[in-house]
C-alpha cells in the first residue's frame, strides 16, 4: 500500500467516526526537516557535542 492509498483509508475511517481527516501526505515535511536541522545545530553547538 502506498502513501496515497493509506491516506485515503485514513480519511475514510475518520469520516466514518466523525473525526478530523489527516493532513495531506507531505504537508508537514518542511516543518519536520526544519525541526531536525534545529536539533542537529543545537547538538553540534553544545560543549562536547558532535560537531568539531
Amino acid at each position: 500500500m502506498d502513501i496515497v492509498q493509506q491516506h485515503m483509508l485514513d480519511s475514510y475511517r475518520a469520516a466514518r467516526h466523525g473525526e478530523v481527516p489527516p493532513p495531506l501526505p507531505g504537508r508537514h515535511d518542511r516543518d519536520v526537516l526544519r525541526g531536525f536541522r534545529r536539533r542537529f545545530r543545537a547538538w553540534t553547538e553544545r560543549p562536547g557535542g558532535g560537531g568539531g
